[in-house]
């Protein structure tokens, strides 16, 4: 079957299996920051944007991105420098592998909420499995990214 789809702000227009699964179809065009974890729709590491909101595209197929726009990291790399260097000055990467999800989720967060809670940040998080950290890294990365950039911290012990 054929879509059309726009990805990382490219046209593009495949011939696919009707059982092809979005992160296969992602990592074959080269989108290598989708990363398989769980298999189970659990750990967040297969995140990208559809029409701006976050799926896991482990659990979507590929043919309903059909007449969508999908954004991984690759298209969103930016957008994603503004941040990443603080995630990392608080030791939340570890080895680097939940990363991806974690970005990809960040900017949804900020840009549906610019000034989150750390309840909010929390929250919108959840389903980002990390196996290194504590989560309160990446929680402080973003803390420090939104403090350097003027925004005010609505609730520091929420």
């Amino acid at each position: 079957m054929e879509i059309r789809l726009t990805l990382n702000g490219r046209q593009l227009r495949a011939e696919i299996e009707p059982a092809l699964l979005l992160i296969d179809f992602l990592r074959a065009q080269g989108c290598l920051s989708v990363k398989r974890g769980c298999e189970t729709a659990n750990c967040g590491l297969c995140t990208v944007l559809m029409d701006g909101v976050p799926v896991l595209s482990c659990s979507v197929l590929a043919a309903r991105a059909s007449g969508h726009s999908v954004q991984t990291l690759e298209g969103l790399q930016e957008e994603a420098e503004e941040f990443v260097g603080f995630i990392a000055d608080q030791g939340a990467e570890q080895c680097g592998f939940c990363n991806p999800g974690y970005v990809m989720n960040t900017i949804a967060l900020l840009r549906e909420n610019p000034n989150p809670t750390d309840d909010e940040i929390r929250a919108y998080l959840a389903g980002n499995l990390c196996r290194c950290s504590g989560y309160e890294g990446q929680l402080r990365g973003i803390r420090a990214f939104l403090n350097a950039r003027g925004t005010k911290e609505v609730n520091p012990h929420a």
